[in-house]
């Protein structure tokens, strides 16, 4: 007689076709898109959240942007601002989770437009390119802050500033390590994502404790949620805490960014929509404790407005906490940044791909090959390429290359617009709806998101300085229709001949 199986032997072998079950019902509903499997699912649901909490990054998205609001409309327009963009960007969170569980494929909004409204190849072509490029400068403007912060700990530790060129190196060497991450291939951006969100959680209750007890000054609770501040030259109290409200907005980007690894994860349909919600939801809770710990300690608003660090919250640190420590705060943060810089590149070479799949991007076969490790490694290196060209802005013109990093949370926000402005207009645009469903307040839920992104595109655009002037004006604009711009010549030239909608590469 053989000996009887172990327990775990037996547990072992039901986990095992559990997940291989799993994984044919993802790979079936793939092939009934019309895609052919081409990823090993290797990502777990704390995977894909970590990807849309990296894209996220609430420590270092608040951190780099916290100025905007504390010198527009200060701290009642931060906490305030801070909720209520929450609110609708949970919103939005919603809608796309809806989207997303119907079409669990890479892509993201791209393929969303281009299956809900096939009859208009041009829409799914604009959202497609607009948004890969939004992902690229979303990625060069983390690369940058990232080099910031270095340049920002060199001046607190050694009272040495870095030059232009220097930053701008720093920022080469970052896109660089963003493209060999993510080479390595999926699982490795798995255990990278899975790591930012306990690095997240541990970051913030570290920081939190430290800016809550070694502040020499704590400020009190009619400072932190009714007070007004304003160095924009702006009159209108109410415009310029609208203009403090950019910050949330821009801290709270890339909760979408969980469908561009939807082919890469087991289950995607149900997954991936969880953890577009998921990643906002935590977000909102995380960074309204951070944000309330940097308004209680802040020590002088002035101070952080003129500081000559590289980044306005060095300042903040190190008026509350020390030198020393602001070097560990410092050092969170940009651990934070770095991470979220990665994941940046694997949305955008993710969306290479999926474009290329479609002919909507040229060099079809080669930015649809993977190398051994499951990488879409010709999207990755052209992303580090054109961070590392656009990072050469820098060294001549801060405020050229910030104009072309600020279109970047514009052309996200437009490219949010699209599948949005089809669910309003067009609500029976989804026919076949995943395990995630909306049901009767999916149309309010879009039409509020569609409000609030069009009140957003508005505001970013918007001179946020006054009297307006060649060294404080708003070149986002300038930057956002050149862009456009280009897309329109590209389609007109290339892509109208090239692109006629999604491309099955599977038969049922």
């Amino acid at each position: 007689m053989g000996e009887p199986e172990s327990s775990s032997s037996s547990e072992g072998k039901v986990i095992a076709k559990e997940e291989a079950y799993n994984v044919t019902i993802s790979d079936q509903r793939l092939l009934d898109l019309g895609y052919r499997p081409e990823f090993r699912r290797e990502m777990s649901l704390f995977g894909v959240l970590g990807i849309s909490f990296c894209s996220i990054g609430i420590l270092n998205g608040m951190s780099s942007a916290l100025q905007t609001g504390l010198f527009s409309g200060g701290p009642l327009g931060l906490f305030w601002g801070w909720n209520i963009c929450s609110f609708f960007m949970l919103l939005i969170a919603f809608s796309f989770a809806e989207i997303c569980s119907a079409y669990p494929t890479m892509g993201g909004l791209y393929f969303w437009v281009c299956k809900m409204k096939p009859d208009v190849p041009i829409l799914g072509f604009f959202t497609g390119w607009l948004y890969s490029m939004a992902m690229v400068f979303t990625g060069i403007s983390a690369n940058l802050s990232a080099a910031l912060y270095l340049s920002s700990m060199a001046e607190v530790g050694q009272g040495r500033s870095l030059t232009r060129l220097e930053i701008a190196a720093i920022a080469w060497a970052v896109n660089i390590f963003s493209g060999i991450v993510n080479t390595i291939g999926t699982k490795a951006i798995g255990h990278m994502s899975t790591l930012f969100v306990w690095w997240t959680l541990g970051g913030t209750v570290g920081l939190v404790t430290t800016l809550l007890v070694k502040a020499p000054v704590m400020n009190s609770a009619d400072f932190v949620f009714t007070n007004v501040q304003n160095f924009t030259g702006w009159q209108s109290r109410g415009f310029v805490v609208l203009l403090g409200f950019l910050q949330a907005v821009y801290t709270l980007e890339g909760c979408e960014t969980a469908a561009q690894v939807a082919e890469e994860a087991v289950r995607a349909e149900i997954l991936a929509p969880l953890a577009v919600v998921g990643s906002i939801a935590g977000s909102w809770l995380i960074g309204l404790a951070y944000l309330l710990a940097l308004l209680f300690a802040v020590q002088d608003i002035a101070s952080v407005q003129a500081t000559t660090f590289a980044i306005p919250i060095a300042q903040l640190f190190y008026d509350a906490v020390g030198p020393r420590l602001s070097q560990m705060c410092l050092t969170v943060i940009m651990v934070s940044q770095v991470m979220a810089a990665i994941t940046t590149f694997t949305a955008s070479s993710r969306l290479f791909y999926a474009l290329a799949r479609d002919n909507a991007f040229p060099l079809k076969k080669q930015f649809m090959t993977l190398n051994r490790f499951q990488a879409p490694y010709w999207g990755v290196w052209t992303s580090v390429l054109i961070g590392c060209i656009i990072s050469c802005a820098y060294i001549g013109s801060a405020i050229a290359f910030n104009a072309i990093l600020s279109s970047a949370a514009i052309a996200v926000m437009l490219s949010y617009m699209q599948p949005i402005i089809i669910r309003v207009f067009w609500p029976d645009s989804i026919q076949d709806f995943g395990p995630f469903r909306l049901g009767k307040w999916s149309w309010p839920i879009n039409f509020a998101s569609f409000l609030f992104t069009i009140l957003v595109c508005v505001l970013f655009i918007l001179p946020t300085a006054y009297p307006v002037d060649v060294l404080n004006m708003n070149y986002a604009i300038v930057a956002v229709g050149s862009l456009l711009v280009v897309i329109t010549i590209n389609w007109i030239w290339w892509g109208r001949h090239s692109f006629k909608g999604l491309v099955k590469t599977a038969t049922q």
